[in-house]
């Protein structure tokens, strides 16, 4: 029933940053995970980051480690994405995905999450 919405993708240069936001419809229980997945052009949909549910533990991808950070603003019912020395294999489209019923060993699996959002894309020039 949760709907999820991004926004704030665009066209940048490699090296330059870049804020993703992900909107929920509702407040959402204190067991609901959000996590980001991208996925380019011919390529498989990737995780990319997530918190679990409602406790402020972040988990990355190895290739975002250090780069990327994941937050939320519970108030706004908003997660971002903050992006910083973007490089051109980050570009993809990337999705907002949302569940409430994911074990943590699956946090990483793109299909542990039911609902998604229609994504926007990220594009780095180099």
């Amino acid at each position: 029933q949760v709907q999820l919405a991004e926004s704030g993708g665009g066209l940048v240069q490699a090296g330059d940053s870049l804020s993703l936001t992900c909107v929920t419809s509702e407040r959402t229980s204190n067991a609901y995970t959000v996590g980001w997945f991208r996925q380019a052009p011919g390529k498989e949909r990737e995780f990319v980051a997530a918190l679990w549910r409602n406790t402020g533990y972040t988990y990355y991808s190895d290739s975002v480690k250090g780069r990327f950070t994941i937050s939320r603003d519970n108030a706004k019912n908003t997660v971002y994405l903050q992006m910083n020395a973007l490089k051109p294999e980050d570009t993809a489209v990337y999705y907002c995905a949302g569940g409430g019923q994911l074990i943590l060993s699956s946090i990483r699996t793109a299909s542990a999450y039911n609902t998604w959002g229609p994504g926007t894309q990220v594009t780095v020039s180099s």
